[in-house]
C-alpha cells in the first residue's frame, strides 16, 4: 500500500491525549483498510506526524475524522526510500511516539546541508572542464566525512553538488564544520590542482510536512538558497539550526561561518521566490523586484547586501547563472534555449556572463 505522513498544528499537546487519540485511530484502522504505524510529537512547536500506510488520503482522513475529529492540515504520499533516508529505518517507540536515541521523544526535526563545489579553473577544452562540474578529490573527501557524523547522502542531480541530511543538529553542523576546514586545508596547502577549488555551503533545519506537496521541501530549498548566498568557502546556518545546535562557542570560533536570524530569513524566502519565478523574463530587474517585494531601492540595496554580501543586481544574476549551470549539467537543453530561460535574449551575453562567473565558456561545459 502506498505510504502517507500527514502533519498536525495543535496549540497546547498533552501526550497523553495523544497516545488515547493513536489508540483510537487504530482501532478504526481496519474499517478504512489503513495502518497507524507510528507518529512524532513536538509540544514546543505545537505539531505532530503520523505514518500511515493505506489506499489513498481520503481513507488516512476518514479514520482520523471518526475516531476523534482532528483532522490533518496536510498529508502527503511519501516514498518509502526517501523516508527512510530523512526520518531513519529503525525507531524506539511509545506507544506508537517516536523516541530519539537519547531516549527523549525525537521531535522530527532533521537538517538539510547543501555543498557546491567546483574548480577554479581557466580551461577552455571540455577533458578538462570535468573539474569545474564535480572536482573528484573533494568529493571523495566530502563523502568519508558525511557518514562520520551520521549524515546520509540525498541523491539529486537538480540541486547542488551534494545534499546530506542529519538527525541531529549537531552533528550537522560539527560536519559542515569539519568539511570547511579539511577542504581548506588542503586548498591552502596542497599543489595538487585537483585542490585548486571553491565552496559554499548552506545548513537549513525543518520537520517533514508543512503545507508543501513534498517531504521536507522546504527544509531542502531553505538550505539550497543558503548554500547560494553563502560567500566562497563560508557555511551560512539557518536560524533553526543555530537555536537548535549546542555549539555556540565553536560557531563564535568560526570567521567563515554566518547564522541567518528568523527576520533575515524570511525576508529571503521572499527574495529567492520572486526571482526565481521571474528568472525567465528578461525585464525583470532591480526595479521590478522593488515593487514586487514593496520597499525602495535603497532599503533592498542594504537588505540584500546585508544578508547575502552582494548587490541586487549581482544576487538576480548569480541566480540566473547559477540556474543556467544546472540545466547545463542536465544535458537536455542547447545554449540558446538555456539563455531564454534564464533571462537572457543574447546567447553572447550569456556566454559573457557565464565565464565571468566560472572561468569557463560555457559552450565548453555543454556537452
Amino acid at each position: 500500500m502506498p505510504l502517507f505522513m500527514d502533519y498536525h498544528l495543535i496549540d497546547e499537546i498533552d501526550i497523553d491525549s495523544v497516545k488515547l487519540g493513536h489508540k483510537l485511530d487504530k482501532s478504526l484502522q481496519d474499517k478504512y483498510s489503513v495502518r497507524y504505524l507510528q507518529y512524532w510529537v513536538n509540544q514546543e512547536a505545537g505539531t505532530i506526524f503520523c505514518l500511515i500506510e493505506a489506499p489513498d488520503k481520503e481513507a488516512c482522513e476518514a479514520v482520523h475524522q471518526e475516531a476523534h475529529g482532528n483532522i490533518a492540515c496536510q498529508i502527503v504520499q511519501v516514498e518509502s526510500g526517501f523516508y527512510k533516508l530523512f526520518m531513519g529505518e529503525t525507531h524506539q517507540l511509545d506507544d506508537g511516539i517516536v523516541v530519539g536515541k537519547d531516549g527523549n521523544l525525537d521531535k522530527a526535526y532533521r537538517y538539510v546541508l547543501a555543498i557546491d563545489i567546483w574548480g577554479i579553473t581557466k580551461a577552455t577544452v571540455t577533458t578538462e572542464l570535468n573539474q569545474l562540474i564535480l572536482p573528484g578529490k573533494p568529493k571523495k573527501l566530502v563523502r568519508r566525512i558525511i557518514p562520520t557524523y551520521d549524515g546520509r547522502e540525498i541523491k539529486n542531480s537538480e540541486f547542488c553538488e551534494f545534499l546530506c541530511v542529519f538527525t541531529q543538529a549537531d552533528e550537522a553542523m560539527d560536519c559542515a564544520i569539519e568539511i570547511q576546514k579539511e577542504l581548506l586545508k588542503r586548498k591552502e596547502s596542497s599543489e595538487d590542482e585537483s585542490w585548486n577549488i571553491t565552496f559554499q555551503m548552506g545548513l537549513g533545519g525543518g520537520q517533514p510536512v508543512k503545507m508543501s506537496d513534498s517531504l521536507f521541501e522546504e527544509t531542502i530549498k531553505i538550505a539550497r538558497r543558503l548554500s547560494l548566498i553563502a560567500s566562497d568557502v563560508e557555511i551560512v546556518v539557518s536560524n533553526i539550526v543555530s537555536r537548535l545546535s549546542a555549539d555556540d562557542e565553536i560557531n563564535e570560533s568560526i570567521p567563515s561561518l554566518k547564522a541567518i536570524q528568523s527576520a533575515e530569513e524570511e525576508f529571503l524566502v521572499q527574495l529567492f521566490d520572486i526571482t526565481e519565478e521571474n528568472l525567465s523574463n528578461h525585464a525583470f530587474n532591480v526595479e521590478k523586484l522593488c515593487r514586487e517585494i514593496g520597499i525602495s531601492r535603497p532599503q533592498l540595496y542594504r537588505k540584500v547586501t546585508a544578508i547575502t554580501g552582494r548587490p541586487p543586481v549581482t544576487f538576480i544574476r548569480d541566480i540566473r547563472l547559477n540556474k543556467a549551470l544546472s540545466l547545463i549539467k542536465e544535458n537536455k537543453c542547447n545554449l540558446s534555449e538555456i539563455a531564454l530561460e534564464i533571462g537572457y535574449n543574447s546567447p553572447s551575453y550569456f556566454s559573457k556572463c557565464f565565464r565571468g562567473k566560472y572561468g569557463v565558456k560555457a559552450s565548453s561545459v555543454a556537452v
